[in-house]
């Protein structure tokens, strides 16, 4: 039962997700082709909902489920990892057509040959976890 939260707020991103047809092949495609703004209007929301929420947390000092108050790290500021890492992701965005909500919630659709999209994440998710101590971090 302690999960039941999270199981309902997964639900409720992928009806979003769906909703919004962020989950779309053709409109993933649109936004890399730059043909439409859809996505882009998606994209930014979350981000300025997710920054707007950063600053609330931080003002008000909202705890988390435990008690503990939510601390934010500063990242490493060093951009060629987050330009390599980024591009790696970008082309698996634009190869497959899904980045890692929409792959699930296309699989929950009945697209089964995401089967191998997300078999492929996992795979390089694994991959760097094997190779992540060589890698410059």
């Amino acid at each position: 039962m302690k999960g039941l939260k999270f199981i309902l707020t997964g639900i409720l991103f992928g009806v979003v997700m769906a909703k919004s047809e962020a989950v779309s092949w053709y409109r993933i495609q649109e936004m890399f082709r730059f043909q439409s703004f859809q996505m882009y209007g998606i994209i930014g929301t979350a981000v300025v909902l997710g920054s707007l929420s950063v600053f609330l947390i931080k003002k008000f000092s909202v705890r988390d489920f435990s008690g503990e108050p939510i601390k934010f790290q500063d990242k490493d500021r060093s951009w060629p990892r987050y330009l390599i890492g980024g591009s790696i992701f970008g082309l698996g965005w634009a190869l497959t057509g899904a980045c890692p909500g929409p792959m699930f919630v296309n699989l929950g659709y009945g697209y089964w040959p995401m089967l191998i999209v997300i078999l492929g994440a996992l795979g390089g998710t694994y991959f760097y976890g094997v190779v992540k101590r060589w890698l410059p971090h």
